[in-house]
Parts: structure tokens; C-alpha cells; sequence
């Protein structure tokens, strides 16, 4: 089964964020560590995404929307939604992961926004507002 893949913008993000359903993969490389991050997201870093999604599908258990971003959603964000959504059709068991979306803007646009970011260091993110 072949999945789309679509945007969504900061706006609907904020207003889906809380739900229990939703994954968010940050998919930035070291900037994350810098820039801080959107709260209770995860991290699987572009550089080594390929190798590490098993680790996303296990981190992702119970999620059937993930919603995968990088700095500005323009190339590693959409490549990396793309190479999971591929991975996802040579499964032969479902894994519960419906919606494959992309953050329009990405984190800057996130940030720049004023939408609330957390700068702890945890990982996996608690969602603390360090």
C-alpha cells in the first residue's frame, strides 16, 4: 500500500500537537542540539535515518500520524517522510502508521511563528520548556 505524503501547516500542527496519536520526527542533524526543538519530539537525524527506522517504527508504537520535519521542510524532512513511507510498503505487517506528513516551513518556520519550543537536552524529549 502506497502512502501519500502531505503537508501541514504550523497552525494545524498547534492545534493537533497534544493528541495522542501524533509523532513528531525532527529529522535535523546537530542544529537540533543548538536550536532547540518542538516540545515531545523525536529525533532521528537525516544523516543516519536510513539505518535507524526500525528504531522510529518501535519509537513510534501507538502513532498512526507522524509528522517529519527538518530545518525548513524543503529537503531532508520530505526525503526522509519519503524513504519511510517506501520502507513502510515492503513491510508485510502493518505497523498502525496511516498519515506520513511534512511541517510546512519546518522548525524555523515553527520557531519564527512563536509556537513554543523546548530546549532540554533529554532524550527521548519530555516536553519540559527548558
Amino acid at each position: 500500500m502506497s502512502r501519500n505524503i502531505t503537508y501541514i501547516t504550523g497552525s494545524e500542527l498547534s492545534s493537533l500537537v497534544k493528541r495522542p496519536n501524533i509523532a513528531i520526527v525532527d529529522v535535523r542533524d546537530d542544529e537540533r542540539s543548538t536550536d532547540g526543538h518542538i516540545s515531545g519530539s523525536l529525533h532521528f537525524a537525516s544523516d543516519s535515518f536510513v539505518d535507524k527506522m526500525p528504531n522510529l517504527i518501535e519509537a513510534a508504537k501507538g502513532k498512526d500520524t507522524l509528522v517529519f520535519h527538518c530545518a525548513l521542510s524543503q529537503v531532508r524532512g520530505p526525503k526522509c517522510a519519503r524513504r519511510l513511507t517506501d520502507y513502510l510498503a515492503t513491510m508485510k505487517e502493518d505497523v498502525g502508521i496511516k498519515n506520513v506528513m511534512v511541517l510546512e516551513r519546518g522548525y524555523n518556520g515553527w520557531e519564527a511563528s512563536g509556537r513554543p519550543i523546548c530546549r532540554c537536552t533529554e532524550i527521548p524529549c519530555k516536553g519540559g520548556k527548558a
